[in-house]
Parts: structure tokens; sequence; C-alpha cells
């Protein structure tokens, strides 16, 4: 299936169109064949449990859809639910949108002109509640992957000593200058990674350096130029950067958060409820993409290939497999296979609304200023993270449900976070605006 700007397709244009279609072929005839002795839910053939949802009054209302991305590796599961035909399989026709920016993707999501999009966690929550432009009411109907985003520091900095937090500190402190970092978006998972961790080693980021916004696809060439001391984005922009040698990892951003949130799959709260359906039918087929993306490392190079082409992220694929495969390098001279990198399903761990996830982002919008007042940190999430769609979803898709709709973390500064006091967790850090 074809993304909007595209008159070639990877399954037909990329060496792994065959092996993708066998993969899908092969994937889809061991869900036909179902699971003997296991669990209720997988006892139910998924195809039979699809094709329940796409007939009758369950079918979906609008079956044909646009969903935005942009161009990041962690988009993949939105594109391969396309191009493995999953969608079909749900009944409707996925059709995905290249964006250039996430300020463009907001606007499309609000007027309508994108049904759903591969979305920032916090511009979600910032448009809901009218602080990342025109408030609308949103929902979250799923993580789309965990992990995979770095901070990238300069060759600039690390002449001047600056090779991770505790040393850019010290050169902040003894170096007296202007120094910037970019985000992607001011409400958005990139800010609030690169905040939290400069935060964690003293540095204000409303104080001691300029912040600004940067689309991802143009960081490397604004660093490159020197706009810029350092910028956090997803990959595959970060390896891009120690490949052309104008920076490094200083910190991935699963040693910041291990198993963090990161893009969801995002829409209005009115399209939800115009299009219940088709938004539950959405949801499984592209769950299901990120099963299969997970499944093996076969099917993770298989859709490093498919992702890397012009109409997609438009880079080479070597510079996204690697850290797809978990294999990192920091360009210091460290490599590591990295067991907590990018990830698209871990049995349904990666995909679930929690809510303490949702509540986390408010945490920090209050934390820097974006909010001046607590809001109902667990009533804003129940409204968003829309948890009735997904689970629904995740039976169609044969996904395992948590137990709980929180869950437990320690940060990068010790700090726990498990949702219980929103508030007090937010107000209790020492290093805010």
């Amino acid at each position: 299936m074809k993304p909007v700007d595209s008159k070639t397709s990877p399954t037909t244009s990329t060496p792994a169109a065959a092996a993708i279609d066998l993969g899908r072929r092969d994937w889809l005839g061991k869900g036909a064949r179902g699971l003997a002795g296991a669990g209720l839910l997988t006892l139910v053939d998924p195809l039979v449990r699809a094709g329940a949802w796409a007939a009758g009054s369950d079918a979906p209302e609008k079956t044909e859809v646009k969903i935005g991305f942009i161009p990041l590796t962690d988009c993949a599961s939105v594109v391969m639910a396309s191009v493995l035909g999953l969608d079909k399989k749900y009944g409707v026709k996925i059709t995905p949108s290249k964006e250039a920016s996430w300020a463009g993707v907001r606007d499309k999501l609000v007027n309508g002109e994108l049904d759903f999009s591969h979305v920032l966690y916090g511009l979600v929550y910032g448009v809901h509640l009218g602080i990342g432009g025109p408030r609308k009411d949103m929902a979250v109907l799923m993580g789309l992957n965990r992990n995979g985003q770095a901070i990238t520091l300069s060759e600039k900095l690390k002449e001047a000593g600056a090779t991770d937090g505790a040393s850019l500190a010290k050169v902040m402190q003894s170096q007296k200058r202007e120094y910037t970092f970019a985000q992607t978006f001011p409400t958005g998972t990139h800010a609030m990674w690169l905040y939290y961790w400069m935060a964690a080693y003293g540095i204000n980021p409303m104080r001691d350096a300029k912040v600004i916004t940067v689309p991802p696809p143009q960081m490397v060439a604004n660093m490159r130029v020197g706009n810029m001391d350092g910028f956090c984005v997803g990959e595959p922009w970060g390896a891009r950067a120690i490949a052309d040698k104008i920076g490094f990892t200083a910190v991935t951003t699963q040693q910041i958060w291990t198993d963090h949130p990161e893009k969801v799959l995002g829409t209005t709260a009115d399209f939800v409820k115009a299009n219940p359906n088709t938004a539950r039918a959405v949801t499984a087929a592209v769950l299901e993409a990120g099963k299969w993306i997970d499944a093996s490392a076969s099917n993770r190079r298989q859709t490093a290939e498919t992702v890397a082409a012009k109409s997609y992220i438009n880079t080479d694929m070597n510079i996204i497999v690697d850290r797809m495969l978990g294999r990192y390098s920091d360009g210091l001279g460290k490599t590591w296979d990295d067991p907590h990198a990018m990830h698209f399903y871990q049995d349904g761990e990666v995909n679930f609304p929690y809510l303490s996830d949702g509540m986390w982002f408010l945490t920090q919008h209050k934390r820097w200023g974006l909010l001046k007042e607590h809001p109902d940190y667990a009533g804003v999430a129940t409204q968003i993270n829309r948890m009735d769609i997904y689970k629904q979803a995740a039976t169609a898709a044969g996904a395992t449900l948590p137990k709980s709709e929180n869950r437990s973390s320690t940060l990068i500064d010790g700090v726990v976070w498990d949702g219980s006091n929103p508030a007090a967790y937010a107000d209790g850090f020492k290093v805010k605006a």
C-alpha cells in the first residue's frame, strides 16, 4: 500500500519485498492455524476475531484512513501495517502520509486532514490542555514503541571535554557562553528527555541554556552548520550524526528511563466518538504490525530496509538497522548490545496506554512551567488514554493485557515514578522552572 507522496511501493521496489511478502503470509498462516492449549484469548483464531470486528454493526465506519508519520525509525509499525496488508485483515486501508514537522502533524490532526498519526506522547497531552497549540480534546489509542531515542552532543563540545552529563555541566560552568540545544516539540517527548537529563546533572535547561525547536530530519544539518551544541531526537538521526562525524551519543533515552514510553498512535476525541470501530480496527492492525516487527531479527532487518526508502525516512538502511537491532556505537569508541533498544510489542507491554505514562508527561509540563497549575492528573490521563478501545483491539489482535493500568520505574536520577502522587512528584524536583 503506497504512502500518499510515493509513486512506488517498497514492497515492489526493494530487495526485501519477496521476503516481506513471505513473512506476511507465514505470519497470517500461523494465526489461522491457532495455538492449541493456549489461554482463552489465543484459542480464538485471530483471523476469526478480526473478521467479527470487520463485519455487521462492528464494521469500520471509515474504511480508508490517512495516518501521518514523521521520518523516524519508530514510525515502523504504522508503515508495516500497510505494507504487510494487516490493515485489510481488519477491514481498513491505511495510507501513511509523510509529514514535515510535529507542528504540522498537530495542525492536521486538529483540522481533520489526518485521521490518525504516529505522534509524540506529550504533543497529544499538550494539545488536549491547550499548551501545545489550539486546544482540542485528544486521544491516545496505543503506544507505538519504547526506547530508541538519543541525546547527541557536538564535536565542539567533545573537544571542550564534555562527553556525558557530568562533564557537560562542568564545561558549561567553566566556559561561559550561550549553549544551544534542540528538541522537536515544546511539550513532546524529546524536550522532556533533554530537560530531565540536563536537570539530573544540575543544569537548568530554562535558565542555563537556549532551547530551540527543530524538526527531526533537520537536526543533523543544523548541527553541521553550528546552530546547536546538542539535540534530542529519535533514530536514525542520532546514528546519522555519528556517521557524518558531526556529533556523538552522550546518552540514550533508555539510559534516562529504561523502557520509557515514546511515540503513540494519536487522534482526536471527536474522531473516536464518530468512528469507534475504525479506531479499534486501525489500533489492532498497527498492534499486530508491532508484534510482527518484534518477532525476529529478520523481521526487524526487513522493516529497516522498508522504512529506509525515500517515501519514508529517506536515509541509508545501514544507518537504521544497527540501532534497530540493538547494536550501539556512541561515536566515542564504545560499542554495546543494548537489551533495552527500541521495541514495538514486548508481549503487549509496549502498546498498553498506561495511565501512569500519560500522567508523567503532565508532571513534567508542570515542572517546566508549561502548566501553571496542577491538573487533574488521573482525570486527564483517563480521558485521553482510550484503554477501552485498546483492550478491544488487543482482543482482536491476540495481544496480552497487563495486570495494572499503572507501572513503576526508576529514572536516571534515582527518583521512582509510579503515578501514585503526581502533584508531589512534580513539585519534588530541585531543578525546575
